[in-house]
Order: structure tokens, then C-alpha cells, then sequence
């Protein structure tokens, strides 16, 4: 068992260590200004990202990611059930869908701009608008793909509405749907640093292109660190989530596995 954990631990830390390896020794002894040894990037990094830093540029971004990819997730599960339950929905809806997904989120931030100002209100939008398509386009799928004979063995037992659609609907649909929130949550990083780029008092979006204008380019690199170390750590609570909801599909597939 130890030997297992061991082993799992040396997969998940040995590339990083071999990239952040290679990066060091690539960058060791750089003189081109945009590209400062990994050295001298992480020496700067305790004195830009100090406790105020933190306070005032991470948080609001983690807030206004969180406001819209919970906006894309409630509207993606919904809409999304309701589409992939009924057959007429869908056909009516499917070629407005394929036609609003094919635009690029980044290309509206004017437009919504023009409509929601340029406070928080307008990076939650623009999150939400980029972050609802997969959620949404998962949801139908999975909803789609409930067995027959499972809804009609609920509907034989009377179980309907609200009960069928918790128990046996989004329950059997919850490994797509979780497939597509996990998909929108990376959307939903780089979203919000966009946003941040356009019109924007504080984020880390703003912070890094601060740092590129006035050319302190390894500031600027640190900001990027914080953005992938922010996309790591969301990542392993989504998972931690993930694992705790999805536990009995988890256990489902490992037995089926093990037979």
C-alpha cells in the first residue's frame, strides 16, 4: 500500500520537477530582458506577491471566476436538462446552439461591455458566456444517454417529477455534467484574465499586463506562476469534489473493473 502511494506521488511530482529543471538550466545565465533566469523570477516572487498583493488582486479575481462559472453552471444544468429530456426542444434549439458556441467568448467582451459597463458585473458575464457551453452541451448528452428501461422502470414505480429528475435523471447524467464543469473551469480561468485585460482597476489579469507595460518582466513571469499555480489548486479541489460526488460511479466503475 505504502509502496503504491509512493509510487503515485513520484508520477504526479516528476514532471514538474524535470520541467521546472529544464526551465532553470535554459534560463541560467539569460540576459535577454524577456527572458530573466527562472533564478532571479522566483527571488521576485515574495516581494510582488505579499499578503496586500494577495488581498487585493487574487481575491477579486477568484470571486469574479466563481460568480461566473456558478452563473454557467446553473444555467448549463438547467437549460441543459431541459433541452436533452424533450426531442422537440432540442431540434428546435440545437441550430442556435451549434450557431452561439462557434463564437469565440473573447470577441463578445466588447459587445457585453457596451451593455454591462466595465465593473464586475461584465467579467462575470463574460465567464459565464464562455463557461456554459460545455456545461450545457455535456448536460444534454447525458441526459440523453439515461437508459430507457431505467425511466420506464421509474415510471412504472410512479416515481416522477422532481423525484425522477433528481434521483435517476441528473444522477445518471452527473459524469457528463461533471466532465463539462470541468472543462469550463479552465475556460473560465483564461476568461477571466481576459476580461481583466480589457477594462479593469485590479485581477491578476490586470496586475500582468501592468508589469508588461512598465517592464518589469519578471514580475510580470510571477504573475503568470500565480496563474498556473491558481489553475493547479483549483484543479485539485475540483477533483477532491468530483471524487466525494461521483463516489458511488467511481466505486461502480472499479468493481466492474476488478470483475
Amino acid at each position: 500500500m505504502i509502496g503504491r502511494l509512493l509510487l503515485r506521488l513520484f508520477f504526479v511530482v516528476a514532471l514538474p520537477v524535470v520541467l521546472v529543471a529544464v526551465w532553470w538550466a535554459a534560463s541560467d545565465g539569460s540576459t535577454d530582458p524577456f527572458w530573466p533566469p527562472l533564478r532571479t523570477i522566483l527571488d521576485t516572487f515574495p516581494d510582488v506577491w505579499t499578503a496586500d498583493q494577495l488581498r487585493t488582486d487574487v481575491v477579486p479575481s477568484l470571486l469574479r471566476l466563481l460568480g461566473g462559472y456558478a452563473t454557467a453552471a446553473v444555467a448549463g444544468v438547467a437549460l441543459g436538462t431541459v433541452i436533452g429530456s424533450y426531442r422537440r426542444v432540442r431540434a428546435v434549439c440545437e441550430p442556435v446552439l451549434e450557431f452561439l458556441r462557434a463564437v469565440p467568448p473573447p470577441v463578445l467582451v466588447p459587445v457585453i461591455t457596451l451593455f454591462a459597463g466595465i465593473g464586475d458585473t461584465m467579467k462575470i458575464v463574460v465567464i459565464a458566456s464562455g463557461c456554459v457551453w460545455p456545461i450545457l452541451l455535456n448536460t444534454v448528452e447525458g441526459v440523453r444517454a439515461v437508459d430507457s428501461v431505467m425511466l420506464e422502470t421509474a415510471r412504472s414505480y410512479g416515481v416522477t417529477g422532481i423525484a425522477r429528475l433528481r434521483h435517476l435523471v441528473l444522477r445518471s447524467a452527473s459524469p457528463q455534467i461533471f466532465a463539462g464543469l470541468r472543462q469550463a473551469l479552465s475556460i473560465g480561468i483564461i476568461l477571466m484574465v481576459i476580461s481583466e485585460m480589457f477594462t479593469a482597476d485590479n485581477g491578476i489579469g490586470f496586475t500582468v499586463v501592468q508589469f508588461q507595460r512598465s517592464f518589469a518582466i519578471p514580475d510580470m513571469w510571477t504573475g503568470i506562476l500565480v496563474l498556473g499555480l491558481l489553475g493547479f489548486l483549483l484543479s485539485v479541489v475540483f477533483q477532491l469534489v468530483e471524487r466525494r460526488v461521483l463516489g458511488w460511479y467511481h466505486g461502480l466503475r472499479a468493481t466492474t473493473r476488478r470483475s
